[in-house]
């Protein structure tokens, strides 16, 4: 059964060279969202998750609250294993897709098909499996003769096509986004929508995190509310986004 758990999960981001300066405190803090601890003279640690402790069960949409650096985007990394955490434990079960960055890796000087396979052999994929996936993957990106050429010679939005492509050929068992995004013209958006739609329903787990309040009333059944790091609020959805829109409201 596909599930996480996190117990007391903490990570700090060591500052060095800052000194206590107070200054340099305030401009990091307000970057970062976190909150400071400092051992010595030297080394100004930033906490940017704060010993979270929840259970994410099989068949959750956690959508994640909170304003820019309260922590959303970092707990996305830790449960992708992009970050180790310092502090508690992160048990999974189940293989995480993370749909973050996903034009990391990319080679100027590789074509549009050698980007698919290299691409697809990350995402733990056979040689196989990816063949039997690069005419959905060449139809759904809608490049045509353009992906035998080297994707130097591709605009951005091309770029992002062959992404999302590549990323929309999985079936995941635990999807994790940061930002549920646009990419390309009207008509390759309105693909890409339906997809990413049709990749949320059929995961066990979902955690994404979003500006549009509007998707994660449809979509979350959950939401983690999070601030400095810590949770505010973790429950059903309709109660935390009342609580978040509440907190907006003047004293």
């Amino acid at each position: 059964m596909t599930e996480m758990i996190l117990d007391s999960l903490t990570l700090d981001f060591p500052i060095y060279g800052t000194g206590k300066q107070a200054l340099k405190k305030e401009l990091v803090r307000l970057a970062t969202g976190g909150y400071f601890t400092s051992k010595d003279q030297k080394i100004i640690t930033v906490r940017a998750i704060d010993q979270l402790s929840l259970h994410i069960p099989n068949g959750m949409r956690l959508g994640l609250l909170g304003h820019n650096g309260a922590g959303k985007s970092t707990l996305l990394r830790i449960i992708s294993g992009i970050y180790e955490p310092t502090g508690g434990s992160l048990s999974i079960k189940g293989h995480v897709t993370p749909l973050l960055d996903m034009m990391l890796g990319f080679d100027g000087g590789s074509t549009g098909y050698e980007v698919i396979t290299i691409q697809g052999l990350l995402q733990g994929l056979s040689k196989k499996t990816i063949a039997g996936k690069v005419d959905n993957i060449a139809d759904f990106t809608g490049l045509g003769d353009y992906l035998s050429m080297p994707i130097q010679t591709y605009s951005d939005g091309m770029r992002m096509r062959l992404a999302f492509g590549i990323a929309a050929c999985c079936t995941p068992e635990i999807l994790v986004l940061d930002e549920v995004f646009g990419v390309g013209d009207a008509s390759f958006l309105k693909r890409a929508k339906a997809r990413m739609r049709e990749m949320i329903h059929s995961s066990n787990i979902v955690v994404f995190t979003s500006h549009n309040l509007d998707l994660i009333e449809e979509i979350c059944t959950h939401v983690l509310w999070l601030e400095a790091g810590s949770a505010r609020f973790f429950g059903e959805t309709a109660e935390g986004l009342k609580q978040y829109l509440k907190s907006f409201e003047s004293p």
